[in-house]
């Protein structure tokens, strides 16, 4: 039997635990433990400890013989922000992709680094999606789709064909994109949207059909 990778789960939040279980369910990697600054060494998480803080890792992937990691954190910026400190800490340190298993991926589809896709998903044909990107629970992206690095959909997206979502913005629960449409960078769909136009860079939408609510600044908070 082939060894699985030890990894870490970078934070402990509720997002956490689905990916866990994502993990758990596909069976490609060994879950050594979680790591968190908020929580103290020793804490458990569906079974799991917290082993440190970011700044802990070099010495835990000694410890460890850890191969990677994956970054457990919903809103899209911080999860960029994690990334880049882990990189600096130890540029030789590996960012995994897990798949749940009943998360269906057509012919042609390519998966970036760091990016989870959860239950019920489904990814069709030649589609692409960026690295440290989120295909939350029974969401669907129709054929020749992209998505940007650290974009995310949340559980009940549904789009189009021919979709493009820019990099680091958010669909957030239940919105429908119909085929062709593009969604700028750093933007955000609010919940149950219904989007029949393009949407440009930094601003928040909502409404059927989404219209324009405001302009947002990098890194604004949205969960």
């Amino acid at each position: 039997m082939r060894t699985k990778e030890k990894i870490v789960i970078i934070s402990s939040s509720g997002h956490a635990k689905v990916i866990i279980d994502i993990i758990e369910q596909e069976g490609k990697f060994k879950i050594i433990g979680l790591i968190d600054t908020c929580k103290g060494i020793g804490e458990s998480v569906l079974g799991y400890k917290i082993l440190g803080e970011e700044k802990d890792l070099p010495q835990l992937i000694i410890k460890y013989q850890l191969s990677g990691c994956i970054i457990a954190i919903g809103d899209n910026w911080a999860r960029s922000i994690v990334k880049n400190k882990i990189q600096e800490i130890d540029p030789s340190f590996g960012f995994i992709t897990t798949i749940h298993p009943s998360a269906m991926i057509a012919h042609g589809v390519t998966i970036g680094s760091g990016t989870v896709v959860m239950a019920g998903a489904v990814v069709n044909s030649n589609s692409s999606i960026g690295d440290f990107c989120i295909i939350n629970t029974n969401a669907s992206i129709d054929h020749d789709s992209k998505m940007g690095d650290f974009s995310s959909i949340a559980p009940g997206v549904i789009t189009g064909g021919n979709i493009s979502i820019g990099e680091f913005s958010a669909i957030s629960l239940g919105v429908n994109i119909i085929h062709g449409i593009e969604i700028g960078k750093h933007s955000v769909i609010g919940a149950g949207s219904t989007v029949l136009k393009n949407v440009s860079d930094y601003v928040v939408v909502y409404g059927t059909p989404a219209k324009k609510i405001r302009e947002r600044n990098r890194g604004d908070k949205y969960l």
